[in-house]
């Protein structure tokens, strides 16, 4: 409690108008939205890497952002960051309650996260209701389709998935001979849409599959243009034949 206490009152040094610090000061909600996201992907990304030692460190700027935002509401008497707290702790006890009440029903993880989404919907005039807009493409479209299956809309299992997906394959190649780009970019949407349901079913987080996804292309790129530049130390540009031959001898190492 005492290094919570330290950090609040270094915010609010920082905000002080006369003798803070004239960046901290100048800053709103509105223009701290980016650091947020900025920081919540500079955590997600030292989980990737493994590397624990600076996820402390990434963690902490992350709360900062938490505190800046509490002292800026409070700034505004709007709320404080105690008021974050008690509202959190109120709200993983009643989403829990098989944890905190006595003799209540014990649930495994899918059947507790049924539990929490339908907590979460009541009240409200849409499942689809409080989905942020701005939240990445791929993770909004499994947000939705989540939510879509509380009330029933949701394949039975994954096979009409693949299904759909050769459906949409053969819209989106109709509409590239068709050659209108609005209607490549729907469809290509679509595929990509249908995607994101195959992972949901499968229970792989579409946006850490294509960071493995990136990651790996990135260092078997880095690879093959090592040994491009070793063969043909004389071109700053090679053929695709002699970077596929590359591309597999590097792949292969990878077996």
């Amino acid at each position: 409690m005492k290094s919570i206490h330290q950090l609040l009152d270094i915010m609010a040094q920082l905000r002080d108008p006369n003798h803070g610090c004239p960046w901290d000061v100048e800053q709103s909600f509105d223009s701290l939205t980016t650091y947020t996201i900025e920081e919540a992907y500079e955590v997600a990304d030292t989980i990737d890497q493994k590397d624990f030692v600076h996820l402390k460190e990434e963690l902490g700027d992350l709360l900062f952002q938490v505190i800046f935002y509490s002292q800026i509401a409070k700034e505004k008497s709007l709320f404080e960051f105690n008021d974050v707290v008690e509202e959190l702790n109120r709200k993983m006890i009643h989403r829990h309650p098989h944890v905190f009440k006595k003799n209540h029903k014990k649930v495994n993880a899918d059947e507790q996260s049924k539990v929490w989404e339908s907590n979460k919907l009541k009240n409200k005039d849409s499942v689809l209701d409080d989905i942020p807009k701005n939240l990445p493409g791929m993770l909004r479209s499994v947000k939705l389709t989540k939510r879509a299956a509380v009330i029933g809309f949701d394949w039975p299992n994954i096979n009409p998935i693949f299904e759909k997906f050769d459906e949409e394959i053969s819209e989106l190649k109709e509409a590239m001979i068709e050659g209108k780009m609005d209607r490549i970019k729907d469809e290509l949407g679509d595929v990509l849409f249908v995607c994101t349901n195959l992972a949901r079913h499968l229970k792989i987080d579409p946006e850490l599959a294509i960071r493995h996804a990136n990651n790996k292309f990135e260092n078997r790129f880095r690879a093959v243009e090592s040994l491009a530049k070793t063969q043909q130390p004389e071109l700053t540009r090679f053929s695709l034949e002699t970077l596929d031959v590359l591309w597999n001898v590097v792949k292969n190492k990878e077996k």
